[in-house]
């Protein structure tokens, strides 16, 4: 039965990842909440699938003229910087914290696209 409950969380997650919307915001929440797979390794796992799915996200993309180049280098370096900062703190951090940290960033993202859809802005 995990076997299954495992395939539907990457089949969402994948879904989600494919169009942009960042398929660890699923994901994660599906594997600690409905799997009870631990905070760090649910992340682990995500940042694992990732790489994949990005990459054929990206090669589709790019495929259809959907990727915008000038000023890439100024977000993809500052990001692999903090990102290797991130994990490093990731890792230092309890559980608890990582849960309650991503739980909030949940509400907040919620919460600004409730606003901008009420507001009307695509």
């Amino acid at each position: 039965m995990s076997f299954y409950l495992f395939f539907l969380c990457g089949l969402a997650g994948g879904v989600f990842g494919g169009m942009g919307m960042g398929g660890g915001t699923l994901l994660i929440p599906m594997l600690t909440l409905f799997l009870g797979v631990p905070q760090a390794a649910a992340q682990g796992v995500n940042l694992l699938s990732f790489l994949p799915m990005s990459l054929i996200a990206l090669r589709e993309h790019r495929k259809n003229g959907l990727l915008e180049r000038r000023g890439l280098w100024f977000l993809v370096l500052p990001a692999l910087l903090f990102s290797a900062l991130g994990a490093l703190c990731a890792s230092a951090l309890p559980a608890a914290v990582l849960r309650k940290g991503f739980g909030f960033l949940l509400v907040a993202l919620s919460f600004f696209q409730i606003v901008s859809a009420l507001r009307g802005k695509d």
